[in-house]
């Protein structure tokens, strides 16, 4: 694990989606993470040991959705597909619940960890996640500790390596490029997930902060932040 000091940042941002905002200052007390995302191949090693079954690998219980049809009580996840509209109004027009789709299926029946042993685990819920972390004896970082060292000592940049996207045309992570939903350009080289650690690291030497796949972090999630008063450490130490 990376030991990152902590300090005082400017978390959040004004200047992309809603829910970044308000920027408030926060401070962090020392914490260590893990240097890249959790792989297949680690969490498969978790699942050997415990018998663990994830989230997306049972069925709902009808008792708690009051209501729901029959017909769509089935394991599985959300499989991204591109499709031909650019109207952005509804997310279910590229995404499909996939019924099958689970880590070990990450695009549905038929599809497999064939070459993604160091490929980030994907399918994997909240839940998932901290039982995956009390097994390795460690916690799932707070939003703030999350940020703090994803911004690589880089107080206040929009990105991890500075505020420009892709400076003289370096893919410095893995994103899409091109029209969202419907032509993935691929200059980074992938269409999908990526092998953690290609791309370079920030400035605290982790990978991935940005791009490849969305990470949990311990906080529940509040679309509208309060802005905060006078500063005040915040955040407990993730435990190693």
């Amino acid at each position: 694990m990376i030991h990152i000091e902590g300090g005082r940042f400017a978390m959040g941002s004004d200047r992309f989606y809603p829910e970044e905002a308000p920027v408030r200052r926060v401070s962090v007390a020392p914490f260590r993470i893990d240097p890249v995302p959790v792989t297949n191949a680690q969490f498969a090693e978790f699942v050997a040991a415990t018998g663990y079954v994830t989230t997306a690998e049972i069925a709902p219980d009808p008792d708690d959705y009051p209501g729901i049809a029959k017909d769509v009580i089935f394991a599985g996840s959300a499989v991204f597909e591109k499709c031909a509209t650019l109207d952005l109004s509804d997310p279910l027009r590229w995404w499909r619940f996939a019924a099958g789709a689970d880590w070990r299926h990450p695009l549905g029946p038929g599809s497999s960890l064939d070459g993604l042993a160091d490929h980030p685990v994907v399918h994997v819920s909240w839940s998932d996640a901290a039982a995956y972390a009390e097994w390795a004896g460690k916690a799932l970082p707070t939003e703030a500790e999350w940020e703090f060292a994803a911004r690589g000592g880089l107080d206040g940049a929009d990105y991890a390596w500075g505020d420009e996207l892709a400076p003289q045309g370096a893919m410095l992570a893995n994103y899409w490029q091109g029209r969202f939903p419907v032509a993935n350009l691929l200059d980074d080289g992938w269409e999908r997930t990526s092998p953690v650690g290609s791309f370079p690291a920030n400035g605290f030497g982790l990978f991935d902060m940005i791009g490849n796949v969305w990470e949990w972090t311990a906080d529940d999630w509040d679309a509208a932040p309060k802005r905060p008063g006078p500063a005040k450490r915040c955040c407990t130490p993730a435990k190693v």
